[in-house]
């Protein structure tokens, strides 16, 4: 579902002007719960308004009324990132080069499936993470989750 609302919902945040940073669905009491991430793109000299958020959250509104993926009742929320964001395409790791992160793989490597440092580089189809002193290559289809991770 969520591959479907970010491939459903990103032109219509990119007309207005902002960058659909991620999508999330799950129940929530006796309905369903739509959370909506956005930002400004990287270079903008202003952060995510209320007013940002409304405007886009009319959008949206208007998208899912039309398309109607989603059965049933739910509640929408839009908003920014936050400081954890989630970093889904090349252009998040690259904007966030040097930045603490958390990445969460689909299998293990290695062993490990979780990985805590330093996002060091993106090069073709792979990021580096310095973590515990060392750097690991680790392949963008092989991330289920990344974010940042303040410290």
């Amino acid at each position: 579902m969520r591959d479907a609302l970010l491939r459903l919902l990103e032109p219509a945040i990119e007309a207005l002007g902002f960058e659909l940073i991620d999508v999330e669905f799950g129940q929530q009491g006796r309905g369903g719960i739509v959370r909506v991430f956005i930002d400004l793109p990287s270079g903008a000299d202003r952060q995510v308004t209320v007013e940002d958020c409304a405007t886009a959250s009319h959008a949206v509104s208007r998208v899912l009324e039309e398309e109607d993926p989603i059965k049933g009742r739910y509640t929408l929320e839009v908003s920014s990132p936050g400081f954890d964001r989630i970093l889904r395409k090349p252009a998040h790791f690259e904007r966030f080069l040097g930045a603490r992160v958390a990445v969460e793989l689909k299998v293990p490597q290695d062993g490990r499936r979780r990985f805590v440092g330093v996002l060091k580089a993106i090069a073709g189809k792979a990021v580096a993470v310095e973590t515990d002193g060392v750097t690991i290559s680790l392949p963008l289809e092989r991330i289920s989750k990344a974010r940042l991770k303040p410290a």
